[in-house]
């Protein structure tokens, strides 16, 4: 735009120079004479002429008074990416894709190559006797003779999101792996430069949680985009957060704590006392009145920026440590969430049978589907068919996990958790027997794999020894899914 603000010039893919009156909005002309893609674009401080750098290797002088190309400069062998003039715009510095940059006088049209660098320009600024210029290097130096050099970080070319939906794998132009935590905004693990294949392999997890963000390295770094209601659809519980104190049965959302990281504005955040969050068994009920969740805490030194669009339309951006309150433009949803404790509903239940095993003695306990959070693990489904077996089944056909899944929990307590949880008797029959901490959400992902309700058998493991004597024959073992029992020829677990 030029000085007077009365003139816009804009190009692109279509190998024209359009100029605009940025007051009313309109088109004045379209200026044609490049082959190829432009890529650069420059007016004087009077808006009458212009200077465009395109993929065809040539810079063109316009006159926008007569509408055409007055001169052409043939400097450079490759792409032009990148102008900068003086300020009587006499001459003009021009760099790009051929790693060279020159000097050329408008008038006579006579070039010096100023110097040349190891990578493709992309940027040219002027100050003072010196010239700023920025290639694909991470790294700035500072012509004509370096002086120094400002450390640049290697930007990141890959990344993967993980199964468990925290932590991101990336590799960068320096050809390091990293393991970022999502809800931090730091690196928690850097291996150097390794095979990011091979360690994706190494940190896979067999675990199903709902997408609740999406990512995208376009500049270099790491961007986390979340849009409601999805970025509410994945639950974790407390306690796998570290969460000191936190009741077994507390959730939480990854957004909902990236929310209340963002607006702490870096202060100690540790012991805030937030809304308390949903309870496992009620949505709407209160839980854990005294319980405090402590915010995701984001580095202070180099704090993310928060990008997003404000109630008119318009985008703007701030720091996370630069947020004071006061922001009218936040969100709707984020201030429903961190002041006043409010989710969009989604659908995080998952409906399954539970079923004796085939040649099992145990009686049938439920008379129609029963529904759990999806991130229920299955010891707590071993529970409620504990405490089912217990107290006789109430008629109702269709039932919903309510607080007797964690009343059963105690008549465990005093067990180490593998002679609890009936594995080491299992131990052969890894391929039917669910693990204790898989959620029903995992079990249906990798076990089950089928669109129709999940099915648990279960069956009275024996056990032996004076610390179970109480127990009698009642029930250790969670289920198996039944096609996980038949996927495996020849054997048989009961």
């Amino acid at each position: 735009m030029s000085d007077t603000g009365n003139t816009l010039v804009s190009g692109g893919t279509e190998k024209v120079v359009r100029v605009w009156d940025p007051r009313t909005g309109s088109k004045k002309m379209k200026l044609r004479g490049h082959t190829d893609n432009i890529r650069a674009l420059l007016l004087d401080p009077t808006g009458r002429y212009c200077l465009s750098g395109s993929s065809d290797s040539m810079i063109r002088l316009w006159d926008l008074g007569q509408q055409r190309c007055i001169h052409s400069y043939a400097v450079h062998t490759d792409s032009v990416w990148a102008l900068a003039s003086t300020p009587s715009f006499s001459h003009v510095y021009s760099g790009g894709r051929d790693q060279s940059v020159y000097l050329t006088d408008l008038s006579n049209r006579e070039s010096v190559l100023l110097c040349t660098n190891e990578h493709p320009i992309l940027q040219l600024s002027l100050q003072d006797d010196m010239i700023w210029v920025a290639t694909t290097d991470s790294s700035v130096p500072i012509h004509k003779e370096p002086s120094s050099i400002i450390p640049g970080v290697p930007a990141i070319t890959q990344h993967e999101i993980l199964n468990n939906r925290r932590h991101v794998l990336t590799k960068d132009t320096a050809g390091s792996v990293k393991l970022w935590e999502i809800t931090r905004g730091a690196v928690i693990e850097d291996f150097g430069k390794v095979s990011f294949e091979d360690k994706k392999k190494e940190l896979f997890e067999m675990v199903s949680i709902p997408a609740w963000f999406t990512m995208d390295a376009r500049l270099g770094c790491l961007s986390v985009h979340l849009d409601t209601p999805q970025c509410f659809s994945a639950e974790i519980y407390a306690v796998d957060l570290n969460v000191a104190g936190a009741q077994e049965d507390l959730k939480r959302s990854g957004s909902h704590g990236l929310s209340n990281g963002d607006t702490s504005t870096g202060k100690d955040v540790s012991l805030k006392n937030l809304p308390h969050p949903r309870s496992e068994v009620d949505d709407g009920a209160e839980n854990h009145a005294s319980q405090m969740l402590p915010s995701f805490e984001f580095s202070t030194v180099s704090p993310p920026s928060i990008i997003t669009e404000g109630s008119s339309g318009g985008p703007w951006r701030k720091r996370i440590t630069d947020l004071d309150g006061t922001e009218s433009d936040i969100p709707w949803w984020i201030v429903d969430c961190v002041e006043h404790n409010r989710f969009p509903k989604e659908n995080t239940k998952c409906g399954f049978y539970l079923h004796p095993a085939e040649g099992s003695p145990a009686p049938n306990i439920t008379q129609g589907k029963l529904s759990a959070p999806r991130i229920l693990r299955i010891h707590k489904v071993a529970n409620y068919v504990v405490e089912k077996l217990d107290r006789p089944l109430d008629g109702n056909a269709d039932s919903t996990f309510g607080m007797g899944l964690t009343s059963g929990q105690s008549q465990f307590s005093a067990l180490d958790s593998s002679s609890r949880l009936g594995l080491k008797p299992w131990q052969k029959l890894k391929p039917s027997v669910l693990a204790p901490e898989m959620s029903l959400a995992t079990v249906r992902a990798y076990v089950w794999k089928k669109p129709e309700d999940l099915i648990l058998n279960y069956k009275v493991v024996h056990v032996h020894g004076p610390k179970f004597e109480d127990l009698g024959n009642r029930l250790q073992k969670y289920a198996h899914a039944n096609h996980a029992v038949t996927s495996s020829p020849g054997a048989h677990p009961y």
